[in-house]
């Protein structure tokens, strides 16, 4: 790897000491100790292995801190709105008060619940700690869909096998219709015998570019394993990630059909946007994917990096050809009753876009790819399970950008340079408390998670000021764009 694509932290020497594992027998990870809602079709058995959470305390259970989780974020909002009647009060006198109330809530009060119930459940949460599992790990095919992926995808298969793995590991590329060397390039390597002994690297050729969905359905039917992981031809998987992402996925409850990864940038030195992506996806994306988790259901499964249940996929029909093919795929198996993790530990580093313009169009495909999920899969909405708080703050998602544009960040300009307070004014600065409390804890628990696997946090105080301060300003309008682009039925593309 390049200097300039080093990822956000910096690699220990070969023989620095690796996590060990001392677990004993017995016990359940507080994180998937709940009762899952039963799938219409019983999950295949998986052969779980015991665990236990890593230390002695006093059980509570995760509806205990669902419920703990809610009445602290209740109590904030509360606490938040009897402070802020004078301010409502105030805007209600140019506004209104109907269109005053829906501007506090979209710029304080959603907001504010939803930091609050983020840090009660980054406060609560207690990984478990997992059993090695050397013999009965099973058996992996890792599909990898690669367009145009000449520069990295040489990199992306020899960190697969540079994994360290006991059981048969199966490696299928489909090279997506790749206008440069890319199938050349895994061919050669097939040839000069990439795969260790026991393992396989197969090259399947698509004739023309069709997208990552028909890509990876091609992998699908093709697979010999039941157990699918799915990596980018970009991303690059740090020292043991195969292994803790199966491990995690066998030690959960037979109705997990998925389990995400924790993918982490790549190329963040390339320049000042990719440093904010850098914390974006550090800080924020991993996070909330760990709440979700705690709460028994992780919204998305990302492509970049997860494990599936190949006969689960197979009952689904596989990746839809939608722009957001993950979370479409993750919120059919929620729709139908299974539950997705996710691994903290299994850690892959990707390339995020370096322009403005791709980061505009990839947030954009996110966005669209969230209203397909909903218009496909209403029933969450109603469905009773752990993570519906997180369902019904994704669905707040277009009002909240919606109301950071137009009125937040007009407000703090009349504020700064007109000394009109009456948007944006003292009693904003609440959510400061709580996004400074987040972001602490958020760091504290993201840096314990990467010692313990001999990483660490590359200095990039200005790339985490830019992401408090200004991130919200290039995520909120491209995310509109797609949220606007899916309901207006504009065409797709990728």
């Amino acid at each position: 790897m390049t200097q300039k694509d080093r990822p956000v932290i910096e690699c220990p020497p070969e023989n620095e000491h690796e996590l060990q594992n001392n677990c004993s027998t017995g016990g359940r990870s507080e994180t998937d100790t709940a009762t899952v809602q039963s799938p219409e079709r019983a999950a295949p058995q998986r052969g779980r292995a015991p665990y236990r959470d890593g230390g002695r305390r006093r059980y509570v259970s995760v509806r205990v801190k669902l419920a703990a989780g809610l009445l602290f974020a209740v109590a904030w909002v509360s606490g938040s709105t009897w402070l802020a009647q004078p301010w409502i009060s105030d805007l209600a006198e140019v506004t209104g008060p109907i269109l005053a109330w829906i501007i506090v809530a979209g710029i304080a009060l959603v907001p504010g619940f939803a930091n609050a119930f983020v840090i009660a459940g980054l406060a609560m949460d207690r990984r478990p700690v997992y059993p090695e599992l050397t013999e009965s790990l099973r058996p992996v095919t890792v599909l990898v869909a690669a367009y145009n992926e000449a520069e990295f995808i040489a990199d992306t298969l020899r960190s697969i096998f540079g994994q360290r793995y006991e059981t048969a590991r199966e490696v299928i590329v489909i090279d997506d219709g790749s206008s440069d060397n890319t199938a050349a390039i895994v061919q050669n390597l097939i040839e000069e015998g990439l795969a260790p002994e026991g393992d396989t690297l197969r090259l399947i050729r698509q004739p023309q570019n069709g997208g990552k969905a028909a890509a990876l359905n091609a992998g699908l039917a093709a697979a010999s394993h039941d157990l699918i992981v799915t990596v980018d031809g970009d991303t690059w998987l740090w020292r043991d990630a195969l292994r803790n992402l199966v491990v995690n996925h066998q030690c959960s409850p037979p109705t997990t059909a998925a389990t995400a990864a924790t993918v982490l940038v790549r190329n963040s030195r390339a320049n000042r946007l990719t440093r904010l992506q850098e914390w974006d996806y550090f800080m924020g994306i991993s996070s909330v994917k760990r709440v979700q988790s705690l709460y028994q259901g992780t919204l998305v499964a990302q492509g970049a990096f997860s494990v599936y249940e190949r006969s689960l996929l197979r009952e689904i029909g596989g990746w839809e050809e939608v722009v957001g093919e993950d979370i479409v795929l993750t919120w059919d198996l929620i729709d139908r009753g299974y539950r997705v993790g996710y691994c903290e530990d299994a850690i892959g580093f990707t390339r995020v876009p370096e322009t403005m313009r791709r980061y505009y169009n990839q947030r954009k495909r996110w966005a669209r790819g969230l209203i397909e999920a909903f218009r496909r899969f209403p029933r969450v909405f109603i469905r009773p399970r752990m993570n519906l708080p997180f369902v019904y703050l994704n669905f707040t998602y277009p009002y909240l950008d919606l109301m950071y544009i137009t009125v937040f960040v007009p407000g703090v300009i009349a504020a700064l340079f007109f000394g009109m307070y009456a948007i944006a004014g003292i009693m904003t600065l609440i959510l400061v408390p709580l996004a400074l409390l987040m972001s602490c804890i958020m760091y504290t628990k993201q840096v314990r998670t990467f010692r313990s696997h001999g990483l660490r946090v590359r200095r990039n105080i200005l790339g985490y000021i830019g992401y408090l301060v200004a991130y919200q300003l290039l995520l909120s309008p491209a995310s509109l764009a797609g949220y606007f682009a899916e309901v207006l039925g504009r065409r797709k593309s990728w």
